[in-house]
């Protein structure tokens, strides 16, 4: 198995238990929370929470655990400059691995619970405050990973991006998808965690505006960045940078 076939497995199966738990932990709540969604919405956070931290620190070694396509294009975009990051030929292979990986795992979680193994989300949840939510959930998403890189710290990349995204399934009003790959996989399951088709595209579209203010805000804060530093964009070990 090659080097870029490894990483691109990695990247599939990452990203595939990221869904999973997000979409799994999201019908447990609803079975056993049925009438008070705050504590639905607590169980599928905390479920998130721990299970992304996990996932960074068994990947991150391999491919650096981007399991996120804005994260890898934000790793690729800051890399350019230094000859660091993730390099452009493997990007459309990263994006690929990690879409791949969200469809599989909201199967997963959907068979589990021994629902159809596809389900289209019938949950419509664009409007203005959502999509703003979802700029502000990616900006600091990507801030958080890339900074922690920059200033020789992504060791703490683990518990920091973790804990960032338990917090902002809650300070923001769409509950921090953040992630193309997670959104386009929650089409694919009608629960509390789905996300209607129709709603899909708003989503992504914020994301990535999100992804691209956060990268300013890290090249304006952390300007003196050696290549060194933009190496390790998630977990130190790799050259290359999660949820």
């Amino acid at each position: 198995m090659t080097e870029l076939t490894r990483r691109l497995l990695a990247e599939y199966l990452g990203t595939a238990l990221l869904v999973t738990v997000v979409v799994g932990s999201g019908i447990a709540a609803q079975q056993l929370s049925p009438n008070d969604i705050g504590v639905q919405l607590l169980e599928n956070s905390t479920a998130t929470m721990l299970g992304l931290a996990v996932l960074i620190l068994v990947f991150g070694p391999v491919s650096g655990a981007h399991l996120n396509p804005v994260v890898s294009l934000a790793d690729w975009l800051l890399g350019r400059r230094h000859g660091t990051g993730l390099p452009r030929g493997d990007l459309a292979g990263y994006i690929a691995a990690q879409l791949a990986g969200g469809s599989t795992g909201a199967i997963l979680a959907n068979l589990m619970f021994d629902r159809p193994a596809v389900q289209i989300s019938t949950q419509h949840r664009v409007t203005g405050g959502h999509l703003l939510a979802e700029v502000i959930a990616t900006a600091g998403l990507v801030a958080v990973v890339f900074a922690l890189a920059r200033s020789g710290r992504a060791a703490l990349s683990a518990a920091a991006v973790a804990a960032y995204i338990g917090a902002a399934y809650w300070f923001t009003s769409s509950t921090s998808f953040a992630n193309p790959a997670v959104t386009v996989g929650r089409v694919f399951s009608d629960t509390f965690a789905g996300i209607a088709p129709a709603s899909a595209p708003g989503y992504i579209a914020a994301q990535i505006i999100g992804a691209l203010i956060g990268l300013a805000l890290v090249t304006v804060l952390y300007p003196a960045t050696t290549a060194a530093a933009a190496e390790n964009a998630v977990v130190p070990g790799h050259t290359t940078a999660t949820h």
